[in-house]
């Protein structure tokens, strides 16, 4: 599976010889939301307005940044209705950014091999929900794909679904018996591997007393 940043564990390497998320145009990333603290407070509208407002900016402008521009879309147009002028302009622009950003992966996200991988970029980031509806959409495609059914596995165990990750896991096995050995030496599975339902099919030959 894909290299990873250092602090999340490794997907197997052998997995992402392709590009794991879906080419975008160069885009200015959003500011530092902190930038306009300053600002709220030399124009201050209605205390309650102003707060909300904000903090829905803030909040957008972390979610922009780990790509869940969807729910970061919903919170840029909360922020635009706010009475801070700088802050619904910036909020506006950001709103154009995150259609722009999910029109793209609309656009380009077209086989198994896509999806899976933009799956993988999300299972990086953290973005379970998004992840499995996107290697769902992966195995729709391509149901004998064991790296699939496996990424999935991952997913799903990852966001606390474990009994419908032992069966894609157990799937990705018979499709290609590496996998089990790969489960073993994942990170992501470790604190999964000696317990029910993993442990019988990551290590099978233990005894069971």
């Amino acid at each position: 599976m894909p290299e990873k940043k250092s602090s999340i564990p490794r997907i197997p390497e052998r997995r992402m010889s392709k590009s794991t998320a879906p080419k975008t145009n160069d885009l200015p990333e959003p500011l530092n939301s902190a930038s306009y603290a300053s600002s709220s407070a030399r124009t201050p509208g209605p205390g309650a307005i102003t707060t909300n407002q904000f903090t829905s900016f803030e909040a957008a402008v972390k979610l922009f940044h780990v790509r869940r521009f969807k729910e970061a879309r919903d919170l840029f147009v909360q922020a635009v209705r706010g009475p801070e002028r700088d802050v619904a302009n910036r909020a506006q622009l950001h709103v154009a950014m995150c259609d722009r950003r999910l029109q793209q992966s609309t656009v380009l996200l077209g086989s198994a091999e896509d999806y899976y991988n933009y799956g993988v970029a999300l299972i990086n980031s953290r973005n379970l929900p998004e992840a499995r509806i996107h290697l769902e959409k992966a195995l729709e495609m391509s149901p004998a794909a064991d790296h699939v059914h496996y990424a999935l596995a991952l997913a799903q165990a990852l966001a606390g679904d474990l009994a419908t990750a032992q069966q894609n896991l157990k799937r990705a096995i018979e499709l290609e018996p590496r996998n089990r050995l790969i489960a073993r030496q994942d990170a992501d599975f470790a604190p999964l591997a000696h317990q029910p339902p993993f442990d019988a099919l990551i290590y099978p030959e233990k005894k069971r007393w």
